[in-house]
């Protein structure tokens, strides 16, 4: 089937230009003024939209296999290509974790019934798997993932003469989750003693602090560069990570690199009052200052990626008090929006919104044409109309969870269609229930 998307203003590689595109199978064939029109193609006019690359999100918890009364790669990839991804890496702490080469196998069997989007999976270093990791195809993954403090799924990795080990032997980049945990016990035993079972949600911050943040950040760095290995420090929370990453070079020639999700640039400590277990995620929301110093750091360069670090838990669950509310929530659905907000405001151009979420995580995980609109490249666009607008509430969440950390928010864009391998798979709030995406391959 082909596609001519007309007069659509096209945010690609640092500019943005009035095109037209055809799309011919699964990949994009021309881009050009005014590609005229044969009849055999479906026409839609994308006049006063935006144009962009389908996004590509490194860093997705998709719940399944183990958790799917929270979620599942079929209901969190559904919403995902109504905000605009195509493309995910997902997590490996699922039941069982994601640490044997038969159970990243089980995965891909799974999305390739299910999947909407295009999909991948980031295999899950331990303290006792490097035999495993020993056999690994690493063509076939994007990363190895290390909890490096604890979360959702138990996979802390504290062996540091292990995760040497690693850093060594890799040949795709190591991505890891930065906090140390014996800081963050500490913190929590003082606030458990002064508030036994009943602690304030705003005191997330002081208990997964900056200190323990910086102190496992600056210590996996060191281990990096001695090892000379390819280092990618998911979700910053504090300015004073955010510094310790280089700007000095283009990404492609990068050694260490860094990423910020979607809440710690949208909220900061003054939004637990109102949105308490909500926003609790791993590492926490930080100050206004720590906010702030992560868009400086984000629009300077020195942070390379937004994700989502899309997490569903329960309603039930969120709403416990905070010794039982588990840490985590679902973006995938209003991550584009949201940045979209910010680039009203003026946080962020939208030539750096597509760089950082589509244009960098291809360069960083060698994503085999995707992530740009080029010739050739697989058909995988985003349109968004900036003239509408939508309010989002229980009526219009796809997350099985049902909720949104941005409910009650109204969002001045919408995401009209989303293309993924050349097919119209979301059009004006309908969904093709027959589409499933592809395995990203890797260059």
């Amino acid at each position: 089937m082909k596609t001519i998307i007309k007069n659509a203003r096209i945010v690609n590689e640092g500019n943005i230009s009035k095109s037209d595109i055809l799309i011919n199978g699964d990949l994009i064939q021309e881009i050009d003024q005014n590609i005229l029109a044969n009849g055999e193609e479906k026409i839609i006019d994308a006049e006063g939209c935006f144009l962009i690359p389908g996004i590509i999100d490194d860093q997705v918890h998709f719940r399944e296999p183990g958790f799917t009364h929270k979620g599942t790669i079929y209901s969190e990839s559904k919403a995902a290509v109504a905000g605009g991804i195509t493309s995910y890496f997902e997590m490996p702490n699922t039941n069982p974790q994601t640490t044997t080469i038969s159970e990243l196998k089980n995965k891909l069997e799974i999305a390739a019934k299910n999947s909407f989007s295009n999909y991948s999976f980031m295999f899950g270093g331990t303290n006792n798997n490097f035999a495993e990791i020993e056999k690994l195809d690493f063509s076939q993954i994007p990363a190895i993932k290390l909890f490096l403090g604890s979360s959702t799924g138990n996979m802390l990795v504290d062996d540091y003469s292990v995760i040497e080990k690693i850093l060594s032997f890799s040949k795709v980049p190591v991505v890891v989750h930065s906090e140390d945990e014996e800081i963050i016990n500490r913190n929590l035993d003082f606030y458990r003693e002064k508030y036994n079972d009943e602690i304030p949600f705003e005191y997330h911050s002081k208990i997964r602090s900056e200190e323990a943040c910086l102190k496992s950040t600056e210590k996996i760095i060191a281990l990096a560069r001695k090892t000379n290995a390819r280092l990618h420090v998911f979700h910053l929370s504090t300015g004073v990570e955010s510094k310790l990453f280089c700007n000095d070079k283009p990404l492609k020639d990068k050694k260490i690199t860094s990423e910020v999700c979607i809440h710690h640039l949208s909220f900061n400590e003054n939004d637990y009052k109102k949105k308490k277990g909500f926003i609790k995620w791993n590492p926490s929301i930080k100050t206004v200052s720590d906010q702030q110093a992560l868009w400086e750091s984000l629009n300077d360069d020195r942070i390379d990626v937004i994700a989502t670090d899309h997490a569903p838990h329960t309603l039930n669950e969120k709403s416990n008090n905070y010794l039982n509310c588990p840490s985590g929530g679902p973006l995938v659905q209003h991550s584009l929006n949201m940045m979209f907000e910010h680039y009203l405001n003026k946080k962020i151009t939208l030539e750096k919104i597509v760089q950082k979420m589509c244009h960098n995580p291809a360069i960083l995980f060698r994503v085999n044409k995707r992530g740009y609109i080029r010739k050739n490249y697989f058909a995988d666009i985003v349109i968004i109309d900036p003239r509408k607008n939508y309010t989002v509430d229980s009526n219009n969440i796809l997350y099985k969870c049902g909720w949104s950390p941005f409910e009650g928010t109204k969002f001045n864009s919408q995401i009209t269609h989303t293309f993924i391998n050349g097919n119209l798979v979301y059009e004006n709030g309908s969904i093709n229930e027959d589409f499933r995406g592809k395995k990203i391959s890797f260059e």
